[in-house]
């Protein structure tokens, strides 16, 4: 099934936040059995944005080791895939390609469609790749998913951005076809401009995911796919991890397959290491799972691995990818974890503090607080103008 000039991930690598809060914390403040947390959803912690960081922030930090590894030669497109958008006009991949000091000779453009965004950003790559194979092209997907506190989605909370380095001869995963793609007029979960914060209907969410893996998957063997016994693991996008668990379940229910959760943790077990500390990433998250299977898996050279990819609203998209020769030689296993291990835990007063930070809606000047210690951040707003700063 892999393709006859492969194309695929060539490099990957992740950014998430300063700040941490555990679900310990969360749950003592809310008199919350803490296994309603860490059984009930799959969450142990979530990453919480400090004032100077956003979107942009995040994915430069993450797109920054791709630069210094590879050089931005090559690279004519930046794809940045968001639905925690920071301007109804201007790419946040704009202020990205700036900060890494980029060429000029880039077209960059944001993508949305929920958490969905990313896939489609990184077939959209492998297309312009696919036009000219001397290109690379450098997809990102960061976010930072928000609810109202004290509502049921705010235990889901997160953020995190993934960049990739799309190529020939991938270094990673080879991307294969076909794709199986679904999209249904749904209003499971969704933000209109005037809020900052999401509407979600959590009942409605979970059957609207569980009908894009079916219809997903349904179109993906119509298209002539892999058939289910050849994958050795399988990347969902993941709102909290155990949803995951529940698509596999639907998947093998709906091929006929008896539910085996040997056979079930053996497919999604490794998935979950950084998504249940990090919270829902949003566009991230099936990226985010991938970076912990190549991470974590013994050896997966030639395996065939499924992707998930579900954005509510709703569209999802099955596809699969081939695990390269000499992967691990690769992979930034070290750098990843750091990201994930340097951030600072913060207490509930602190948390809820920086929930509600944002700028005054007037444009003026407002200068933020040094919180981090990271690459890159949000250094103040001055005439409607956001201004970032490289460290």
């Amino acid at each position: 099934m892999a393709n006859d000039s492969a194309i695929g991930i060539h490099d990957l690598s992740l950014a998430t936040t300063e700040f941490v809060l555990p679900h310990t914390v969360l749950a003592e403040y809310n008199g919350t059995d803490v296994g309603k947390y860490h059984v009930g959803i799959g969450q142990r912690s979530m990453s919480v944005p400090a004032a100077d960081e956003d979107i942009v922030t995040m994915g430069a930090a993450a797109a920054a080791p791709i630069i210094a590894r590879h050089g931005g030669d090559g690279i004519r497109t930046i794809i940045f895939a968001t639905e925690s958008s920071i301007d109804q006009a201007k790419s946040a991949g704009i202020y990205v390609h700036s900060l890494l000091g980029l060429p000029a000779a880039t077209r960059v453009v944001e993508l949305k469609q929920a958490c969905y965004a990313a896939t489609a950003a990184l077939q959209f790559a492998i297309g312009l790749v696919r036009r000219d194979p001397a290109q690379r092209v450098l997809v990102i997907a960061s976010d930072v998913s928000r609810y109202d506190v004290d509502s049921p989605g705010e235990a889901t909370q997160g953020a995190a951005a993934v960049a990739m380095l799309v190529g020939t001869d991938p270094a990673l995963v080879r991307v294969e076809d076909p794709s199986g793609v679904f999209t249904a007029d749904v209003m499971d979960f969704w933000r209109p401009n005037y809020r900052e914060t999401a509407l979600v209907d959590g009942q409605e969410s979970i059957g609207a995911y569980l009908l894009a893996v079916e219809g997903s998957w349904k179109d993906y063997t119509e298209q002539g796919g892999r058939s289910l016994e050849e994958f050795a693991a399988f990347c969902y996008h993941q709102p909290f991890t155990k949803m995951a668990y529940k698509a596999h379940r639907q998947l093998l229910n709906y091929c006929g397959h008896d539910i085996d959760e040997e056979r079930i943790t053996r497919h999604l077990g490794l998935t979950t290491a950084y998504n249940n500390v990090i919270g829902n990433s949003y566009t991230a998250s099936v990226y985010l799972a991938l970076a912990a299977l190549l991470d974590q898996a013994d050896d997966l050279t030639g395996r065939a691995v499924g992707f998930l990819s579900y954005g509510s609203g709703s569209v999802a998209e099955f596809f699969a990818g081939t695990v390269a020769p000499g992967y691990r030689e690769h992979l930034r296993t070290a750098a990843n974890r750091e990201a994930i291990d340097r951030r600072k835990e913060v207490g509930h007063a602190r948390y809820r503090e920086l929930h509600g930070h944002s700028f005054p809606p007037d444009g003026g000047d407002h200068l933020v607080p040094a919180e981090t210690t990271g690459p890159f951040r949000l250094a103040a707003l001055r005439g409607h103008k956001r201004v970032y700063e490289a460290r």
